[in-house]
């Protein structure tokens, strides 16, 4: 504590002390990029206030990444009262550890390099001749460019979403999952670390064939063709996993190592092509640059199993691949924002050039088929054998290969064409070990990164153990490991032509959505949305997207709909889990533009009674504390109405509300799985507090139209005021035209005794809701299908409106016309799971005499509302006097509100005024014909409806003149020891149903 005001009193010009706290000796800083202030900064502060600083950055970064401490400005309250010492908060806690130098990289080796050495990969060197002679130069060229296209706009997407905010490790999967939301991003974050594992796998086996080729050259095959790839394969990529392990440095100086080999090698095959070749070059088709060879080559001749354009295309996407892996490492970049996309666009416009020109050299001086025979040669057989082929005109004889398909050389035929052509072969095959072993280290780091930004997030169980990281740099060598596993896995299978689609169906899938995301974050419009690169179109986005997934299916067919299927049940499982994250994604932007149009769009639509729900502001106080009657609102108001939990918080009792409660309500509501918005106000009393809530909750047609509270049950022992106060806020819905219910239960309807009894966490205890209710004990606990689900956190209780109803019924005593709510109300409920076994029974007074005319009248009204009733039942006995002692026991409850002889003698009026709540002999001669009918319906009800799940009684309109005191006696007779919940409910005297279709 003497620290943190030592450091508010340093904060004050003039006042400051000198600084011990210096780092020790030996102890290295990393102060990342430092333009973002100076030291003597941190002192300066705001002339308005001593204690106001002026804006920082450590005032709204959320890490040290910089090596800076992370500041915290003093809050409202600070400023506009400075507090004693003692209450200042604690200091920021000092976890003690030196700072260490972090190993940081810079665009050029970090992104452009890296991207390269991943972009030139396996398919440059083995496969892409071969593509040239099957496709031709044309399509060949075509292939290159919508590569190009896809991966362009891929590129200035992931330049857009990586500037938009500190991307941290995790890559592709940070970008697309706090951008989308971890619904999309994390299935797309388990593929494409599994798609960068293969690609792992892929460029591994293509050094393996390279070491293969090698071998059988120099006649020393271990096995076979297949197995030998498999053993080298299975070496290579233990020696990778080594290399991996020593660190992100020794990773980085070995990828500068390979850069400069493919340096020299391209370079090695392009003066080759110039140099005029030998008889041995000759015989395997290489005879320089020609004509009649490009002319030969420039259209296609598909040929073998994969013979087909989109074949081609699916094998040679994956050397494109490479442009995130500057992005998959951003957590090692210096600048990330700056770095990405200069790196990347540069790197795709170097391998872009490189691809055209070697497609095209290689295509203008080496034919299709050759046999590789020297005696082919014409001017070495003398022979006058007819010659009709293209290596006739060059003095060769390949006709007999070619008629026969035997021919073993060629750019056809051969996948080491460019070993030929070259000027040296040796560089050429130091050039495929330094493409291969480049990107197979590139993606075997790049994997396990992205691995271990979805372990941290907790998202999906089971994967938190390969998430751990090890060091300064936090190397995941637990993910490290799994990757290789997947890897070796698939270099098993020994084919790279079978790799290769299933790579491209994983990227094409992850380019997707990553041009998704930068589509959806444009057109939100959200505030948030500032990405420093500007030089991208969320159109051309969008046209990306849909291209790549169009070309997912057009490749390889069944890898994509197992690649959906994958996405869909990892989708799924994130969408019912709903991981309690909030990364700020366009996906909430665009809900809140939704619901923004939405509403706005509904204040120009007239209300119409075929449209009218009931929209509920329930004065529940802290919901958690009344769980009964917001399970019972909320049953049958989710996802068709309105729902609103209102609390009133007293003037006096502010202080005492904690300012985190709002959100631990909210959460508790989501956690229960009630549909419901949460709001409080401040005011002097519950009746005010109520008025405004009802005139300002809701926003333009979604606003309610009914209260509905809680039954106060110790309205005989509370306060006087607060009886009257509860009875004015009945009133007040009235006048403002609101439907009103109010829910009673036997037991209560607080548990807030029951939470604080079994030290479960209630958000406030508000007085402005007396905890006045008995504790809610008789809840069944046998529903094992219900709806809203205990989670297992403390402070849920179950109540009964969580199990399921049965075949009990739902009576309705209709006793005034209301507009039809009392009726909507029951009907609504039965629409639900929980209640649909129930059947609705409707109970109507009259006269013995018309008995059977009040029924035939009561049914056709029902059947044209097409509600189906059980049965209707007329009371013809409610002018029977009610038996002795339940009218005794109503004198009972009002006795102590009637004014005694002595203030009766006074002026009553003004008596009343001082104390409405007092009820005068007059008001009881009154009432007392309509209390005595109200007591013989209580009887009435306590006999039809003994087996009913619910009863709902029309309630009775306070008249103006009516003392509180008298009006809860009133409905105290009514409701008094019916068993099961009662809801007291009247509509506002409109129509809320129609037998009309308009």
């Amino acid at each position: 504590m003497v620290r943190y005001i030592d450091h508010i009193r340093n904060l004050i010009p003039g006042r400051q002390r000198p600084d011990n706290n210096l780092p020790p000796q030996g102890v290295t800083v990393d102060m990342g990029e430092f333009d973002y202030g100076k030291e003597q900064d941190k002192r300066k502060m705001s002339f308005y206030n001593p204690l106001d600083p002026v804006p920082k950055y450590e005032y709204y970064a959320k890490d040290t990444w910089t090596g800076r401490i992370k500041s915290t400005r003093p809050p409202l309250d600070v400023l506009r009262k400075p507090p004693e010492p003692d209450e200042l908060p604690p200091p920021p806690e000092d976890d003690g550890r030196p700072k260490v130098k972090l190993v940081r990289f810079g665009w050029v080796l970090g992104v452009m390099i890296r991207c390269m050495l991943n972009i030139w990969g396996v398919i440059m060197f083995l496969r892409l001749p071969w593509i040239t002679s099957q496709a031709g130069i044309i399509l060949t060229y075509v292939i290159i460019f919508m590569s190009v296209t896809i991966t362009t706009i891929t590129a200035t997407s992931v330049s857009a979403i990586s500037t938009n905010g500190k991307v941290y490790s995790g890559g592709t999967y940070f970008m697309i999952s706090r951008s989308l939301g971890p619904e999309l991003g994390a299935p797309i974050g388990l593929l494409f670390a599994f798609a960068n594992a293969l690609a792992c796998s892929l460029n591994t086996v293509g050094f393996a064939e390279t070491v293969r080729d090698v071998l059988k050259d120099n006649k020393a095959q271990m096995v076979d063709d297949v197995n030998d790839v498999r053993i080298i394969g299975t070496i290579t990529v233990v020696i990778l996993l080594c290399i991996t392990f020593a660190g992100m440095s020794w990773e980085a100086k070995a990828q500068i190592l390979f850069f400069i080999a493919l340096l020299l090698s391209l370079a090695n095959y392009f003066v080759g092509t110039v140099i005029p070749p030998s008889i041995e070059k000759q015989s395997v088709g290489f005879f320089g640059y020609h004509a009649e060879i490009f002319l030969s080559n420039l259209l296609p001749s598909f040929r073998g199993k994969d013979g087909s354009f989109f074949r081609m295309f699916s094998i040679f996407f994956p050397s494109a691949t490479g442009i995130l892996s500057g992005v998959n490492i951003c957590g090692d970049l210096k600048d990330p924002s700056g770095g990405i996309p200069k790196g990347t666009l540069l790197a795709i416009f170097w391998t872009t050039l490189s691809y055209l020109f070697i497609a095209v050299t290689c295509a203008s001086t080496v034919v299709r088929d050759a046999s590789g025979i020297v005696n082919d040669s014409l001017a070495l057989s003398n022979s006058s054998i007819h010659c009709s082929g293209l290596g006739c005109q060059f003095g060769w004889n390949f006709d007999r290969c070619e008629q026969n398909y035997t021919c073993s050389s060629g750019l056809a035929n051969n996948f080491q064409i460019l070993t030929t052509v070259s000027g040296s072969g040796h560089l050429i095959t130091i050039g495929i070990f330094a493409a291969t072993l480049s990107s197979a280290l590139g993606f075997l780091v790049s994997a396990p990164k992205i691995f271990q930004c979805l372990c941290k997030d907790n998202i999906y169980p089971y994967i938190g153990f390969f998430g751990k990281g090890y060091g300064k740099n936090n190397e995941p060598l637990r993910g490290y490991m799994l990757m290789f596993t997947i890897a070796l896995a698939f270099i098993l299978i020994g084919d790279l032509n079978t790799i290769a689609p299933l790579i491209s169906n994983f990227f094409l899938c992850s380019y997707g959505l990553i041009n998704f995301s930068c589509f959806h974050a444009s057109i939100t419009k959200s505030p948030g949305w500032r990405p420093q690169y500007r030089y991208f179109s969320p159109w051309t986005s969008l046209f990306a997207a849909f291209l790549s997934f169009i070309l997912m299916f057009l490749f390889t067919w069944w890898a994509a709909l197992v690649t959906s299927a994958i996405v869909l049940c990892l989708l799924g499982y994130v969408t019912y889990k709903k991981p309690q994250i909030n990364w700020g994604t366009s996906y909430q932007a665009s809900f809140y533009n939704m619901a923004l149009s939405f509403s706005m769009s509904l204040t120009g639509v007239n209300d119409h009674v075929k449209n009218f729900r009931p929209q509920c502001l329930v004065l529940t106080g802290p919901p958690n504390a009344r769980p009964a009657l917001v399970d019972f609102v909320g049953t049958f108001t989710k996802n068709i109405s309105l729902m609103i939990c209102g609390n009133i918080i007293m003037e006096d009792e502010k202080s005492s509300f904690p300012q985190h409660s709002t959100d631990m309500l909210v959460d508790w509501l989501n956690q229960r799985k009630v549909r419901s918005f949460y709001t409080s106000f401040n005011a002097d009393c519950l009746k005010d507090g109520a008025h405004n809530l009802m005139q300002a909750s809701g926003l333009g047609k979604l606003k309610p139209n009914t209260l509905v509270m809680g039954y106060k049950t110790n309205w005989q022992e509370c306060k006087p005021e607060s009886l009257q106060d509860y009875v004015n806020t009945i009133s007040d819905a009235f006048d403002c035209s609101y439907g009103t219910a109010i829910l009673r239960m036997m037991d209560g309807l607080d548990v807030t005794d029951d939470l604080q009894s079994s030290g479960r966490s209630l958000a406030i205890e508000n007085p402005a809701f007396d905890a006045d209710e008995v504790k809610q004990s008789e809840i069944d606990e046998t529903d094992r299908n219900s709806e809203i689900s205990d989670d297992g956190s403390n402070d849920q209780v179950r109540s009964v409106f969580q199990a399921k109803q049965g075949r009990k019924t739902i009576d309705i005593y209709w006793i005034s016309d209301d507009g039809g709510l009392t009726l909507l109300v029951p009907y609504l409920l039965t629409r639900r799971n929980r209640w649909k076994k129930s059947k609705i029974r409707v109970f109507i007074l009259g006269d013995q005499e018309t008995t059977k005319e009040d029924r035939t009248d009561m049914k056709m009204l029902l059947k044209r509302f097409r509600l189906e009733i059980e049965d209707i039942v007329v009371i013809t006995d409610v002018d029977k006097a009610p038996l002795a002692k339940n009218l005794q026991r109503y004198k009972e409850t009002i006795a102590s509100f009637i004014l005694s002889e002595e203030q009766a003698g006074g002026d009553v009026q003004e008596l009343k005024r001082l104390s409405p709540w007092k009820v005068s002999v007059k008001d009881l001669e009154a009432i007392k014909p309509k209390v005595e009918r109200t007591v013989r319906l209580n009887e009435i009800i306590k006999k039809n409806s003994i087996h009913a799940a619910l009863v709902v009684i029309s309630l009775p309109v306070p008249d103006v003149n009516c003392p509180s005191s008298l009006y809860m006696a009133w409905l105290e007779a009514l409701s008094y020891g019916i068993h099961c919940p009662v809801l007291l409910i009247r509509g506002n005297q409109e129509n809320v149903m129609t037998f009309y279709c308009q």
